[in-house]
């Protein structure tokens, strides 16, 4: 096994680019380009919060708006990235406690914030119910059968199942051939699900996303180390399957229903996004380091979380009242505002205490 694990370090040059040394500023703005695009759609795309064909309120921007939700996918392809350079040399505890301190103080504020908007103005959504809200808090309702309080959520549980497959990995030690592997393993399970009918092993092969997760894994690999001819594979793969999975996500994302959306465009943004993230791991972008990417990027993950319903909640009850465009650009101001406040005063503080908590847990564990 030692001789093995030697081999397989000396088979491995370091990166060409640093290879993992020193912050990414460029995925910091990927972050922001991604959450920007999604909230775009949301807030410029969907009829029912504007009481009338949105394409009608916003004749030209709709054009464009229509395909924001692009931005899941490229969230997906950072993540993949940022998941595998993050738990290179990391334990198993380590990456749970990083996941679960990252994610969640945001979250539960994005819940009870959200609940709270749309139980006291219900003219968007509202809350179904007490058990409802206190599922949502857990993230494991889309797997449970239970609404998502708010319907960006649904992309947290995607990537949970990630973070526990990618988990099988991390347990067992970060190398570069065990991320081949994975990726190579999900790939097949993922096209084997498109003809067996098998809601588990959907569920787990994720055949819509899962591409974007293991491109993401193999530009990280490209990144630490070089670019190989096993690697664009993987990313040309992941590609391919990607392209033949956006028909369905257009389908899905249709913001006016009975108006078909060209499918081209939505595949000319994919491939830009993985055009985007090969620069990325060719270290092309390195030189991007402006300071204040840093702050944006802190701050997409709870505009994320609170902009979908407490936004369209604030638009439905304005529109009529402030031109349309102003009412956009206002509540993507005022949405931005309180990410900052949720960021600054209750995420940063908490997510540092639960993550000590959480060490000293795990410390215990490895002591008994």
């Amino acid at each position: 096994m030692a001789l093995t694990r030697q081999s397989e370090r000396l088979e491995l040059p370091q990166a060409r680019t640093g290879g993992g040394g020193g912050r990414l500023y460029v995925l910091d703005g990927l972050r922001v380009i991604a959450a920007l695009s999604v909230v775009l759609f949301h807030f410029t795309s969907i009829d029912e919060a504007w009481g009338q064909s949105a394409a009608h309120v916003f004749p030209t921007l709709h054009h464009f708006s229509q395909y924001g939700w692009i931005g899941v996918e490229l969230f997906f392809l950072i993540s993949g990235f940022v998941i595998c350079m993050s738990t290179w040399g990391r334990s198993l505890g380590d990456f749970a406690i990083s996941r679960v301190s990252r994610l969640y103080p945001a979250y539960w504020i994005g819940v009870l914030a959200t609940a709270a908007v749309i139980s006291l103005w219900p003219v968007y959504r509202s809350v179904d119910s007490f058990n409802q809200l206190l599922i949502n808090l857990t993230m494991l309702q889309h797997g449970m059968g239970v609404t998502d309080i708010d319907g960006s959520y649904w992309t947290l549980f995607t990537e949970l199942k990630f973070y526990l497959l990618f988990a099988i990995v991390v347990a067992r030690g970060v190398t570069y051939r065990r991320c081949v592997l994975f990726c190579a393993i999900w790939t097949v399970v993922g096209i084997v699900s498109y003809t067996v009918d098998n809601p588990l092993l959907d569920m787990w092969a994720m055949p819509l996303y899962a591409p974007y997760f293991t491109a993401g894994i193999g530009f990280y690999l490209m990144y630490r180390f070089k670019p190989t001819a096993v690697l664009w594979g993987i990313v040309l793969l992941s590609l391919l399957l990607g392209q033949h999975s956006v028909a369905k996500r257009v389908e899905f994302n249709i913001p006016s229903p009975g108006h078909p959306v060209p499918v081209w465009p939505a595949q000319v943004l994919v491939l830009l996004c993985f055009v985007v993230m090969a620069l990325v791991a060719l270290g092309k972008l390195n030189g991007i380091r402006w300071g204040w990417l840093t702050t944006a990027g802190a701050l997409t993950y709870p505009l994320y979380l609170l902009h979908e319903n407490i936004g369209l909640t604030v638009i439905t009850l304005l529109r009529g009242h402030v031109p349309a465009l102003a009412l956009a650009g206002g509540t993507l101001v005022l949405i931005t505002l309180l990410s900052y406040v949720v960021h600054r005063t209750a995420e940063r503080p908490l997510s540092k205490a639960l993550r000590g908590s959480l060490r000293k847990g795990v410390e215990d564990i490895r002591a008994h």
